[in-house]
This record gives structure tokens, C-alpha cells and sequence, in this order.
């Protein structure tokens, strides 16, 4: 019982300072390109309570209650048409900054555990915590369908293709963007509910690799 509080608390920390740090690198990524929205709105910051989101927090506190879901912090505002740069590779390195900030905290925090740091400890499950939680957020959010990160990545990568193709491909994409939050969530539903996990299938083997690579094992 006390493992299972403990797992709970260091997971709920772990999302909370993850996400913040997500979504201020967003900010942050906004206001360095040119666009000042997230700034004049109080979002270039690292105080989660500027992140926060009601109905996300809530699906926090329940998937870490539960063992499932899906939680998220208030999205970050960006005008693309601000940004120095064409508006849709402008959003993907926006929304890409968001998974790297996280790739970034996970090697950040794999350092003690790597230098010594027993992951059977209280600190060491911590840092592990941190470290899984944050390649899960990565990963995740680079799923390239709308509203994750990776649709607005996929969108940019497409972008720098001065080609026909690129750009025919890129506008199917924005035809299909209104239907990408029902695609995910049956993906998810999928994963919850039936033996299939396209999820687990499609970002197991990603995510083995990086923890591999980011622990040292």
C-alpha cells in the first residue's frame, strides 16, 4: 500500500513539473520565433498554475489513481502567422519543442542513476519516475494527429518541401485535422478496453530504445 501512495505521488510530481516544462518550452519556442501570445498571456513562465487546466488536471488525478487515461496541461496560444518564419514550419518547431523539452528533462534526470544513484532508493525511484514519465510524454505527443504535437511537426516537416506533393499532402492533412481528436481517442479507447494496443505496438519498441539509450542499459 505505502509503494502504490508513493508510486501515485512521484508519478502526479512528475507530470506536473513535465508538463509545465512542456508546455513553457512551447512558450518559449513561440516567443524566440517571433510571436509574443503566449507571453502576453502569462504562459512564459515555469509556475505550473499558468499551465493548469481544470478538466486536465482532473484526468491526471484520475489516471494516476486508476492505472489509465489521459491528462494535459492548458494548450499554449500561438498566432503562426507571427512567426518569423512560414506559418506551418513555425508550428511544427513550436510544437516540436515541446516532446524535446521532455527528451531533454529525461536525460537530465537519467544522470545520478547513471552515476551511481541506486534505483531502488527513494531518490533513485523518483529519478526513475521522472525519466519514464517524461520518454511517455515524448513519445506520446508526437503521435502526428491533431491535438498532439506531432500533427503540427509532420505539418512543418512537410513544409520545407518546396514540391507539389508536399504541399497536396499537406493540405489533405488540414482537411483531416477536425477528425484527428476522434482517431485518437479510439486509438486510446483501444488500448483501454480491448486486448489490441496499437499504442503499446506502435511506441513500444521507440520507447525501449530510448530508455536503453538514456539509462545506460
Amino acid at each position: 500500500m505505502l509503494n502504490q501512495i508513493q508510486s501515485m505521488i512521484f508519478f502526479l510530481l512528475a507530470l506536473v513539473v513535465s508538463i509545465s516544462i512542456h508546455e513553457f518550452a512551447h512558450a518559449w519556442s513561440a516567443y524566440e520565433l517571433g510571436d509574443p501570445t503566449a507571453r502576453n498571456n502569462g504562459r512564459l513562465t515555469l509556475n505550473p498554475i499558468a499551465h493548469f487546466d481544470p478538466v486536465g488536471a482532473l484526468m491526471i488525478l484520475f489516471m494516476a489513481f486508476a492505472g489509465w487515461g489521459i491528462g494535459w496541461g492548458k494548450p499554449v496560444p500561438v498566432n503562426p502567422y507571427n512567426l518569423r518564419t512560414n506559418p506551418r514550419v513555425g508550428m511544427g518547431l513550436t510544437s516540436a519543442a515541446g516532446p524535446f523539452s521532455n527528451l531533454v528533462l529525461a536525460l537530465l534526470f537519467a544522470i545520478p542513476i547513471r552515476l551511481g544513484v541506486s534505483p531502488f532508493g527513494l531518490l533513485g525511484a523518483f529519478l526513475l519516475t521522472m525519466v519514464f514519465t517524461n520518454v511517455g510524454l515524448a513519445l506520446f505527443n508526437l503521435i502526428p494527429l491533431p491535438p498532439l504535437d506531432g500533427f503540427n511537426v509532420l505539418q512543418g516537416v512537410l513544409a520545407t518541401f518546396r514540391t507539389r506533393w508536399a504541399y497536396e499532402w499537406g493540405d489533405r492533412l488540414a482537411r483531416l485535422a477536425p477528425y484527428g481528436p476522434i482517431l485518437l481517442m479510439a486509438l486510446l479507447a483501444l488500448g483501454w478496453f480491448s486486448p489490441l494496443n496499437p499504442l503499446a505496438w506502435l511506441l513500444g519498441p521507440t520507447r525501449d530504445v530510448l530508455l536503453g539509450f538514456i539509462l545506460g542499459i
